[in-house]
């Protein structure tokens, strides 16, 4: 084989070598409790986030390169949730983490992520100081676009104060990292309107009795019960007071509108309101294909998303990714980083059209004017009037 041919040989080989490079997929970790309480909204995140990647895949993935989604289960516990951070990372090499549901995990496992300059974002768990918790650092890998506690707590007490101007009001939240920092966010907006909770009550997760806590808010005279809870628990709250003959309002965060609050609470839970950033109504093209998209892979019970907001936020962040992979040019941890501050693409998602969410300063993709009032009403979340 003289020179040219040998020169030939190695091109070739150089060639198929750099092309099999550029068709390794990109590796998204995905990360969520798929089992236990809080389960409806993990899983329905998940399938959310598959739907997305299922979508862009089928057009021919990102630069070329499809993506794959290492998906593992937290199990809502910060200690099984720092051993995936660390097992993606360092085993898998993901090139970003999505996921997230609770705030306890949340906190305890994406100092990993920041340590390796690997961008995450949370797209179901609301705790208010999760992407500024190294805020201080020169980078901040840490992102979101669930719609946090300070813009849930300031909506739940305008609706109570100044919407339907209850001024004895009681709060009962779990004693989760979610629930305490809820409650925290609740007093403080209760606070601006020269307002102080009759009572503050804490339950525990797997609590099936919520008698004295109920009581003392009763006997405090509180005209509205204010909550902050991650799991079927709520249902729990709804159920006492009937079982107490005690009907006052029911307000609180998000997590109303799972499934398993609905499902066990039946009609104590009609009337109940709660802060959404998507509700399950094929109101634009875009939610309507979501919707579509969602209920005819996943086949949902009676057509309802357990968790039509986890999904919706868990379908979203992967397209927001997928745009920062694209404009960065390749999936450099750095590179995206900078990319998802100062994304030049719209991306329309299910959830809003997202128009630059992110700088550098502020990594929160959600605002309150994308934020909504939802209600129960005869077995699913509706618009509230």
């Amino acid at each position: 084989m003289n020179f040219k041919q040998k020169l030939l040989v190695a091109s070739l080989v150089l060639g198929f070598s750099q092309a099999a490079v550029a068709a390794e997929p990109i590796k998204i970790g995905v990360s969520g409790p798929f089992t236990g309480g809080s389960a409806p909204m993990g899983v329905s995140m998940r399938d959310g986030v598959k739907l997305a990647v299922a979508e862009i895949n089928a057009k021919g993935g990102v630069m070329g390169r499809s993506l794959l989604l290492i998906e593992r289960d937290d199990e809502a516990k910060n200690e099984r949730g720092v051993q995936i951070a660390q097992e993606l990372i360092n085993k898998e090499k993901v090139a970003a983490t999505v996921g997230f549901i609770n705030t306890g995990v949340a906190l305890a496992s994406q100092r990993f992520y920041q340590e390796a300059k690997i961008p995450v974002i949370n797209n179901v768990a609301t705790g208010s100081i999760i992407t500024k918790q190294f805020a201080d650092q020169p980078e901040n890998y840490i992102f979101r676009n669930s719609a946090n506690d300070q813009i849930q707590s300031h909506m739940i007490v305008e609706e109570a104060v100044d919407r339907r101007k209850f001024k004895k009001v009681a709060i009962l939240a779990d004693s989760t990292n979610y629930g305490q920092l809820g409650r925290e966010d609740l007093e403080k907006a209760l606070d601006k309107k020269g307002l102080k909770a009759v009572t503050v009550e804490k339950y525990n997760i797997k609590d099936v009795d919520m008698t004295a806590q109920l009581l003392k808010a009763k006997q405090a005279g509180a005209e509205v019960v204010l909550t902050y809870g991650i799991g079927p628990e709520l249902a729990q709250i709804a159920n006492g007071m009937e079982k107490l003959g005690w009907k006052v309002p029911l307000i609180g965060s998000w997590t109303l509108a799972m499934g398993n609050f609905i499902d066990n609470a039946g009609k104590n839970g009609d009337g109940t309101r709660m802060p959404q950033t998507f509700i399950q109504d094929a109101s634009t093209p875009k939610r309507k294909a979501f919707i579509d998209g969602y209920v005819a892979t996943y086949k949902p019970s009676g057509g309802r998303i357990p968790s039509a907001v986890s999904a919706a936020q868990g379908y979203d962040s992967i397209y927001l990714l997928a745009a920062a992979f694209k404009q960065a040019g390749g999936t450099d941890g750095p590179k995206v980083r900078a990319a998802l501050e100062n994304l030049t693409e719209k991306v329309d998602g299910a959830v809003t059209t997202y128009n630059k969410p992110y700088s550098k300063t502020n990594h929160e993709a959600i605002t309150a004017d994308v934020t909504v009032f939802g209600e129960v009403k005869d077995g699913k979340v509706v618009l509230a009037k």
